[in-house]
């Protein structure tokens, strides 16, 4: 089978590497690909934003299955071209098409959707710049602290938790008015604030049937401890302790099954990932977002612990055939710890040397942002590389992705040394 992933970071790497491995696979393309990708598979110089071109390349090497990595090109409606397409048609994609991809496109859509088929959800309301001063005073009865989202695709960075009112309401005129994330904040969602600790969950799904994968945990704040400000994600674990099967079985019940079968009753014809952000709020699960893809760092922890042929898997969802599936997972633990350039997540430089990758023989290493500069690699975005470990316990994992970070070094590197810690200490609390 011939298949092309579409993305350039860690989750395309990761997928890449993982599809890899499957005998199924015969030709393996990444478009645009990174430094790391072009080593395991062969790199396509395609813009995500290109569907023409992508469609072309797709006939021109009998490509049998395309995976999408990223968001964008998903709300953008690629599914939707190829569907339209006589020839592309039939060709197997992973990802849902435009209407389905607000799910994660548009804040409103995704609140409504939930609200409408029951999914437990804080509750919200949204404003735009013509009702401020609605909003403004609407403010005024919210309880502190404050959850503003915009409503569109804002690159990880269009939620804003304010303390106090009058913070809130500085946040809320920014956004609507002063336009803080383009088109992304015309309209902002303002949001009860859930306290609990939490979740992320995994679902692949034909538009009938579904599987469940593995869980994860993120860590989104560029500081130790949860501290500063928000990245795309500095590091993640999986499994995670507190996601007993006690707690899965409501998340499937509650959550889960009532997306799918939202999705069936407004005939949005889904095939690919859901990705659900939850908060655990004494036990019960809410859903905070809903993802159209995979998240990145999650799958660098999700996709090493699948021990089934992803491939047909990927196969399966994409032809609506996973009733037939049976996913193996490892009861390994696996965790990945984020080497970022400094100053990330706001102004970084790039081009900086990378050394020590070799060095690197205990754990996987993720290319994110890097490329190849004559025989060597230089860093080439925000977040570099990614560690992965995997052992059988959580702080096994964590001591091969600390010692693989160590080994490597570029000028101005940084990563958190805390991944982890707080559900290893909820651990030790359980056990006194």
């Amino acid at each position: 089978m011939n298949i092309l992933i579409l993305g350039s970071g860690g989750r395309e790497y990761t997928l890449a590497w993982k599809i890899g491995e499957s005998e199924k696979c015969d030709k393996l393309f990444v478009a645009p690909g990174n430094a790391g990708t072009a080593q395991i598979a062969h790199n396509v110089a395609l813009k995500l934003s290109d569907f023409a071109s992508i469609g072309k390349f797709v006939l021109d090497e009998n490509i049998d299955l395309v995976v999408v990595g990223p968001e964008d090109p998903l709300v953008n409606g690629i599914r939707d071209y190829f569907e339209a397409d006589p020839k592309l048609k039939e060709i197997a994609m992973v990802g849902p098409g435009k209407i389905g991809a607000q799910l994660e496109g548009s804040k409103d859509f995704s609140k409504s959707f939930m609200e409408k088929h029951g999914v437990p959800t804080a509750k919200s309301r949204t404003f735009t710049a013509a009702d401020i001063e609605e909003g403004l005073a609407y403010l005024d009865t919210c309880n502190t602290p404050i959850v503003l989202k915009a409503d569109g695709l804002a690159a990880g960075k269009g939620v804003i938790i304010s303390e106090s009112r009058e913070e809130a309401k500085a946040a809320l005129k920014s956004m609507l008015v002063d336009k803080q994330f383009g088109e992304a904040s015309a309209k902002v969602l303002i949001e009860e604030f859930l306290k609990g600790i939490e979740l992320s969950v995994f679902v692949l799904t034909d538009g009938s049937d579904y599987v469940l994968l593995p869980e994860a945990k993120d860590y989104k704040r560029i500081g130790e401890g949860d501290t500063g400000l928000n990245t795309g994600g500095m590091g993640a674990i999986s499994p995670v302790s507190f996601a007993n099967t006690e707690y899965i079985s409501k998340v499937k019940s509650k959550v889960i099954e009532p997306t799918i079968a939202g999705l069936k009753k407004e005939g949005i014809d889904y095939k690919g990932f859901i990705f659900i952000g939850l908060m655990n709020v004494e036990g019960e699960p809410y859903v905070i977002e809903y993802n159209v893809r995979m998240g990145d760092p999650e799958t660098q922890v999700v996709f090493p612990r699948i021990e089934s042929d992803v491939v047909d898997l990927l196969y399966a969802a994409a032809i609506g055939n996973l009733k037939n599936i049976t996913l193996k997972v490892s009861d390994q633990a696996a965790t990945t710890v984020v080497l970022v350039a400094g100053g990330y997540p706001e102004a970084y430089e790039k081009g900086k040397e990378i050394r020590g990758l070799a060095d690197v023989t205990d754990a996987l290493v993720i290319h994110a942002g890097t490329k190849q500069d004559d025989y060597k690699f230089v860093t080439n975005g925000g977040r570099v590389l990614a560690i992965t470990g995997q052992g059988e316990t959580l702080e096994d994992a964590l001591e091969r992705s600390y010692y693989g970070a160590k080994c490597i070094s570029w000028d101005d590197m940084y990563y958190r040394k805390d991944i982890g810690k707080d559900i290893l200490a909820l651990q030790v609390n359980k056990l006194k």
